[in-house]
């Protein structure tokens, strides 16, 4: 917290709450001897002059703004399953439903953001387009670090930010840390199911591909239907996170064909092409696959 928000943002007790509706006859406070305490708090102000079009295309104030908004949802998903692995990691299964079933009502969140697009038309995102010269969703860094806790990991993907010292380390230290799933199959490990000792070795190329061994303890959780079977819970919290990311990169597809169809990518891409390819790389592959057995 900065000191403007500690100058401004006072706690207030129910007591005081109380008094000072009283005093204000039950209407809201309007004189404030500092900042708004609102303002301070969520820092409206900074984030409504964050919006810097580069066109006087009246269009172009949505696609920008959708994808700070989208940029939020990166960020506070990613939030939500680093808490999650933190529980996992501390054996505390039931402790990482919350952050796992708010992650997924974000992803919901995030889904909905492509509303505010499926207005726009080849024609329409070329009015500004070319304003936006190499600029691509493709270099979002948030996205990636949510690709990687996710586990989908590929270390020639952050070669676009060596430049941007800060955030290139924290993308290499991303890419080094066990990957929310990563913490599952430890935890399926530890809690005695028969796994591999190198599993969690596995090459990021083919990190996304089923492993026998994972889809059999899945089964063997799933077959127990008791109600105290936080494994299973846990199973399909992990599978709503899973379908929401997926959910999104099917959206995204949709958005492209909408608005550019199967023209070469903003940042070199194939575009199109591209974001279909990577509908192929499975989050939590084996929690899937495993249905197959059940």
């Amino acid at each position: 917290m900065t000191v403007e928000q500690t100058t401004a943002v006072r706690p207030a007790t129910p007591q005081q709450r109380a008094a000072r509706a009283a005093r204000n006859g039950g209407k809201p406070t309007l004189e404030f001897a500092e900042r708004v305490p609102y303002d301070a708090y969520v820092h409206a102000s900074t984030l409504h002059q964050l919006q810097q079009p580069l066109s006087d295309d009246p269009g172009e104030m949505s696609f920008l703004m959708v994808s700070q908004i989208m940029e939020l949802y990166f960020k506070l998903t990613c939030h939500e399953l680093r808490h999650a692995q933190r529980e996992l990691r501390a054996n505390r299964v039931w402790d990482a439903l919350p952050p796992l079933r708010r992650a997924a009502l974000h992803l919901e969140g995030l889904n909905a953001a492509w509303q505010g697009l499926r207005w726009m038309t080849p024609a329409d995102f070329n009015r500004f387009r070319d304003r936006l010269g190499e600029g691509s969703g493709f270099q979002s860094a948030m996205y990636r670090q949510l690709e990687f806790v996710l586990g989908l990991r590929d270390p020639a993907l952050i070669r676009p930010f060596r430049r941007q010292t800060e955030v290139h380390a924290e993308l290499t230290a991303a890419l080094a840390t066990p990957s929310l799933w990563d913490d599952v199959v430890a935890l399926l490990a530890r809690r005695g199911f028969e796994l591999p000792d190198d599993l969690l070795e596995r090459d990021v190329a083919t990190e996304h591909e089923s492993h026998p061994a994972v889809e059999a303890a899945w089964v063997r959780i799933y077959a127990d239907g008791g109600p105290d079977n936080h494994l299973r819970l846990l199973g399909d919290a992990l599978s709503e996170v899973a379908e929401g990311f997926s959910d999104w990169r099917w959206h995204h597809i949709k958005a492209v064909q909408r608005s550019m169809g199967a023209k070469v990518g903003s940042g070199g891409s194939a575009g199109l092409a591209w974001l279909q390819r990577s509908m192929a790389r499975v989050v939590f592959p084996e929690l899937w696959s495993a249905r197959t057995a059940m």
